[in-house]
């Protein structure tokens, strides 16, 4: 084949080990004793592609890279010296924040060219996703575009990999984007109280690995972990200042990360029942249900509206998770008869016939429209939408499917056939709860890899493919019953390598082409 020609590769890991520079005398290494990225010293090679180059093979990245095409010649290696500039202000938090990681410098909007340049542009793809970006190295020099600044993170999230894995970015042409504009990590903070400087640096870690979203659900029964100043009476006291959490939303969105809040209601509020016990909801004995407020109370209402308007200041994201779930009134046999203050007030607000189910739902919506009222999109758990009700979950509601365990739990394909949007969350999978209640068992990275994708989203057995453009990608989530049963870097280092499945997967749902054995040896090496 001629020198210049290039071959077409698509493929998560196609074309695997390190790239040969057959010809390039340089064995200089970007990589410094401690391990970190650093430019080489080395003299520059001469950039000019000839026979002597053997065809590039594609990089090794978590997630894999989805097309290469092939060239000849020595790649790109970080040097002193080398510069990365960018072709938009816009793009300097990324030019900046690649130079440091690869020792270079960060030399700004620049128009001219020099030899071992990294060029960030916009505007590149058009036509492709908004995450989509194209990386061509050749002639000495690096170049990523994107249609958004997004995309153009994760070209350097690419590049960086590729440094770290071999020291040289391939020389042709890699043209990326995820399979799924949701890729998600779920946090419980609520339960178990984490460090912000523990979340900081998962947000680095995702951002890293191209996740988009992370997730807090920071009011349960067993605490509610965010400042307050509207109702600082139901914060517990270990908890995450209002100061810590915009230095995680900062942090985050520099990551193209944005943060989804979750206060779940009408259940799981136990933090705010303990400061408000009026609000509880008892059944007709006056037996209390755990963590439940009284839906037919406007007061109870009145203090979620609220904390749902506070917090929408502090994650400025579009997304927000209303919960939704396991509400107790609806896990008896007879609601009605259980809780009749619940069944008149369903009376009274959507006529004779209406139940407790239509009156959760009515409360769903409320805080949907609540929500709404931000500019949010809501989401709210598959239980908390119901087989039986006459009145509707509004249609814009998303649903996180997590369970068929849950009684009256219903097939994703009622939601699907409905035309309803689904992020997966599915326990079978993507669920790693501590100390390993009931029946969950530690998700492992090789199960995710091997057996699951986005349209498994429940149990084991994939929905139809024509339903695949309504799942909007999906969330691996670490819930904390038993909180002592971890500490926090053992949580860290337990969800390792299911993090970095799970994003490959929703990166690219097709099987990968690396063994799980070749994927982990590529994730120890990555770091």
């Amino acid at each position: 084949m001629a020198a210049g020609v290039g071959l077409a590769v698509i493929a998560g890991g196609v074309g695997l080990g390190l790239w040969a520079t057959a010809g390039d005398g340089d064995g200089g290494s970007a990589m410094s004793p401690s391990g970190d990225i650093s430019a080489s010293t080395s003299p520059s090679p001469t950039p000019s592609p000839s026979r002597s180059y053997p065809l590039s093979e594609a990089p090794r990245t978590i997630p894999a890279v989805r097309e290469h095409t092939a060239e000849r010649g020595p790649g790109w290696r970080p040097r002193d010296g080398y510069r990365v500039v960018v072709g938009d202000g816009e793009l300097a938090d990324e030019g900046r924040l690649i130079a440091g990681e690869l020792g270079l410098t960060y030399a700004g909007e620049r128009g001219d060219r020099r030899a071992g340049d990294v060029r960030l542009t916009l505007g590149d793809g058009a036509g492709a996703g908004p995450e989509s970006y194209t990386m061509t190295v050749r002639g000495g020099g690096v170049e990523i575009s994107g249609p958004s600044d997004a995309g153009v993170f994760y070209g350097t999230r690419t590049l960086k990999q590729e440094v770290r894995d071999g020291g040289t970015a391939p020389e042709g042409v890699v043209r990326d984007e995820p399979a799924k504009a949701q890729r998600g990590l779920m946090l419980d903070i609520a339960r178990k109280h984490f460090t912000a400087s523990w979340i900081e640096d998962r947000v680095r870690e995702l951002g890293d690995l191209k996740f988009n979203q992370l997730g807090l659900h920071f009011s349960d029964d067993q605490g509610f972990r965010i400042e307050s100043d509207s109702h600082p009476e139901v914060v517990s006291e270990q908890r995450l200042s209002k100061a810590e959490v915009r230095r995680i939303v900062d942090l985050a969105a520099e990551r193209h990360i944005t943060v989804v809040p979750e206060i779940d209601s009408p259940g799981h509020l136990g933090a705010v029942i303990a400061a408000h016990p009026e609000l509880q909801l008892r059944d007709a004995r006056g037996q209390a249900a755990r963590g439940a407020v009284d839906i037919s109370r406007a007061d109870a209402a009145t203090i979620v509206d609220e904390l749902l308007d506070e917090y929408a200041g502090l994650f400025p994201g579009g997304q927000w998770h209303l919960g939704g779930d396991e509400y107790r009134a609806l896990t008896v046999a007879d609601p009605e008869a259980s809780y009749p203050q619940l069944a008149a007030a369903a009376r009274k607000r959507f006529g004779s016939g209406a139940t407790v189910a239509d009156l959760a739902t009515g409360w769903l919506n409320d805080r949907a429209e609540t929500v709404r009222g931000h500019g949010r999109t809501p989401r709210a758990w598959n239980d908390g939408f119901y087989r039986d009700a006459s009145v509707r979950a509004a249609e814009d509601i998303q649903v996180a499917y997590w369970t068929g365990k849950e009684i009256g739990a219903r097939q994703p394909v009622e939601y699907l056939s409905a035309g309803r949007k689904v992020v997966n969350y599915n326990d079978e999978f993507l669920y790693y709860v501590l100390g390993e209640p009931q029946t969950f068992v530690y998700p492992t990275g090789q199960r995710i890899y091997e057996q699951w994708t986005p349209r498994v989203l429940r149990g084991t057995e994939a929905v139809a493919e024509r339903y695949d453009g309504q799942i909007l990608g999906g969330s691996f989530a670490v819930w904390c019953d038993l909180a002592g049963a971890q500490t926090q870097d053992q949580v860290a280092a337990g969800i390792r390598l299911p993090l970095r499945a799970t994003v490959q997967k929703l990166w690219d749902p097709d099987a990968p082409e690396l063994s799980w054995a070749q994927f982990r040896r590529l994730a120890d090496r990555l770091g």
